[in-house]
C-alpha cells in the first residue's frame, strides 16, 4: 500500500453576508407556525415585492425566472394580528458585543413604523446578538429615540448599546415549542401602553 501526500488547500476564513439574518427569519416563522397552528396568532412574512423581466420555460411545468429586480423597497420583515392588536416588525441580528449599529436599520422602515404605531399598531424590532446569543424585542420608541438622535452631531450615536436592550428592551427565550416565543415579550408591551 502506498500513502500519497494530500496536498492541503490553505485555509482562510471567508464571511458570506448573503443569509445574514436567515436563522433568526427562519427562527421567527417556526414560531408563528407554531402560533398558527394552536390558535395563538396569524403573522406571517411579507413577501419581497418584485417585478418579473424574463422567465425562461424549459419544460411547461418547470418555469424559472431568471431577471427580476425590487419594485419598491420591502417595510418590514413580518406582520400580523394577536388578541386583536396589528403587529410589525423586523427581524434583525448584529455579531457586535456592544451595539446594534443603526445602519441595519433602513429609513423607509423607520417610515412605516412609525404609521404602524399612528394607527395604534404594535411596532417593534427582534434584535439577535448572536454573539452573546441573545434575544431582544426592541420596542419601536427606544429605536426611534436613537434613530433621531443619530443626527445631533454632539451627542448622537449610529449605534444602540446592548446596555440600552438590557434596560428598554424585552428578553426573548429561546426554546423547542415555539422557538422563539416572542410573544410573551409582546404581551408585556402592550400591558405598558395600557
Amino acid at each position: 500500500m502506498i500513502n500519497y501526500p494530500i496536498k492541503r488547500k490553505a485555509l482562510t476564513k471567508t464571511t458570506n453576508y448573503a443569509n445574514l439574518g436567515m436563522t433568526l427569519e427562519s427562527d421567527i416563522e417556526a414560531s408563528n407556525a407554531y402560533y398558527l397552528n394552536h390558535k395563538i396568532a396569524v403573522i406571517h412574512k411579507k413577501p419581497t415585492p418584485i417585478q418579473v423581466v424574463n422567465v425562461s420555460y424549459p419544460a411547461r411545468n418547470k418555469a424559472k425566472i431568471t431577471e427580476a429586480y425590487y419594485k419598491t423597497p420591502s417595510t418590514t420583515d413580518f406582520n400580523g394580528v394577536y388578541k386583536g392588536y396589528y403587529i410589525d416588525f423586523d427581524a434583525k441580528e448584529t455579531n457586535s458585543k456592544t451595539s446594534m449599529p443603526l445602519k441595519n436599520v433602513h429609513p423607509h422602515q423607520i417610515e412605516h413604523l412609525m404609521h404602524v404605531e399612528e394607527q395604534k399598531g404594535i411596532a417593534f424590532l427582534i434584535v439577535h446578538f448572536k454573539k452573546f446569543n441573545e434575544y431582544y424585542l426592541l420596542p419601536f420608541g427606544v429605536l426611534k429615540r436613537y434613530w433621531d438622535n443619530q443626527k445631533n452631531e454632539d451627542e448622537g450615536r449610529k449605534s444602540i448599546p446592548y446596555e440600552t436592550f438590557k434596560k428598554e428592551a424585552y428578553p426573548i427565550q429561546f426554546g423547542y415549542q415555539p422557538r422563539l416565543n416572542y410573544l410573551k415579550a409582546v404581551d408585556l408591551l402592550i400591558s405598558r401602553t395600557e
